[in-house]
């Protein structure tokens, strides 16, 4: 985001420039006649959709496309579960996006009429516009977390605020919508689960797949038990006794995928993943300490290491953290401040902005959204990061996160 200013006319012409500045949110105040405006220089990748009531959460659909896709236009496959008014009108949506279009984007213009020109599509042609896709299963319930199985994407497990967590196969419909071309959506269908288990006391929102073994998965609950599911011809046997260790309710937990091993974490802490996790008071912190800061001034609600493949820097250390301040904020702990290579960046640009001088982690933030609640990186599109909040997705790849687009 950067500043700017506009008069009341709505016209800029007799307002001076200002020197550029790095806008913290929660930190800086907008001047009266100021607004904040998207820099579209930031990303090489940006788009914004909805499929009808909002969603708390969703997952991304590993596909046969490619294992790791550089080139535009992309696509992407979806699960998300809605939050709608009344009980009855939800549902999960099974959607593809395609034809994604993105830009290649130089970081310092050559000269001073090259800005619109550093900008150029991955295509020759007239951009068309992305084609959302969408098929509706009914769901009884707001859906408060749902999974696809990384070995089987086609299997999706989902949370209800009803107190059920169910195991689904939406293979006709990933099929459905891989061959087919058209814009729209389907109406909603009626498809029973392939399990649909009752015993947990509450409703909870902590569920993971195991990496390690396909089909076994792990649900937690408000009440804090968690139980565990071992697949069995075609089926699930649930064991009857909960793994009882907290007091609390269990907000979320997640497989190792080196080991057997579970990580969980009662209600102060929101989301986890492993090796770091997001508490309430809006700190990040790395489970051994590698770096603890704090940014965000209200609770963080999603936070994901990148994918071995998407960036440049040391994938490990990268992470993406949503907060429900309405901003994406995406780190690289292993980075500490360069005074000599900030000078030089700033001697080859046109306006001399300085750099937050307590941040040196802070690869990129991306605001716009209003209620962020999840986000995940695409395993298969390197520096690819989608996001749901209150008013509907996005799909961004931030042009500072290295190697997202081809050489």
């Amino acid at each position: 985001m950067v500043r700017s200013l506009k008069n009341r006319e709505g016209s800029s012409d007799s307002v001076p420039s200002l020197a550029a500045k790095v806008w913290q949110p929660g930190v800086d105040e907008l001047e009266e006649g100021e607004e904040l405006q998207c820099d579209p220089s930031a990303y090489n990748s940006l788009h914004a959709f909805h499929i009808g009531w909002p969603c708390m959460s969703f997952d991304v659909v590993r596909d046969s496309l490619g294992l790791v896709r550089t080139e535009f236009p992309h696509t992407v496959y979806c699960v998300a579960g809605t939050q709608a008014e009344k009980s009855s009108w939800n549902s999960i949506g099974i959607f593809k996006l395609s034809n994604i279009s993105g830009k290649r984007q130089d970081l310092v213009p050559s000269d001073e009429n090259s800005d619109m020109d550093s900008e150029s599509s991955d295509s020759d042609e007239e951009e068309e516009d992305t084609v959302l896709q969408l098929r509706k299963v009914s769901h009884e319930g707001c859906v408060n977390r749902i999974r696809a199985m990384a070995q089987n994407p086609n299997i999706v497990a989902s949370w209800a605020d009803s107190g059920h967590v169910q195991v689904w196969d939406f293979s006709s419909h990933l099929n459905a919508l891989a061959e087919s071309e058209s814009h729209g959506a389907s109406a909603v269908s009626n498809q029973s689960p392939l399990v649909k288990f009752g015993g947990h006391k509450d409703e909870g929102y902590a569920i993971d797949w195991s990496l390690l073994e396909p089909g076994r998965l792990l649900s937690g609950d408000c009440k804090n038990c968690i139980y565990l599911w071992e697949p069995t011809s075609g089926t699930w046997n649930i064991d009857a006794n909960p793994f009882i260790g907290h007091t609390a309710s269990v907000e979320d937990l997640q497989r190792n995928s080196p080991s057997s091993t579970i990580k969980t974490h009662k209600a102060d802490v929101n989301v986890i993943s492993w090796n770091k996790y997001g508490t309430s008071e809006g700190r990040d912190t790395t489970v051994d300490l590698m770096a603890y800061f704090e940014y965000h001034k209200h609770p963080i609600t999603s936070i994901e290491w990148s994918p071995p493949h998407a960036a440049s820097h040391d994938a490990s250390s990268i992470v993406a953290v949503s907060s429900s301040d309405n901003q994406l904020t995406i780190w690289d702990l292993s980075l500490e401040r360069d005074e000599e290579e900030e000078a030089e960046f700033k001697a080859q640009m046109k306006e001399q902005v300085n750099a937050p001088t307590d941040l040196p982690p802070l690869l990129f933030v991306h605001q716009g959204q209003k209620d962020l609640k999840e986000l995940h990186w695409h395993p298969q599109i390197p520096g690819m990061v989608i996001s749901t909040a209150a008013d509907g997705f996005n799909i961004l790849m931030p042009s500072n996160i290295e190697n997202a687009l081809p050489a």
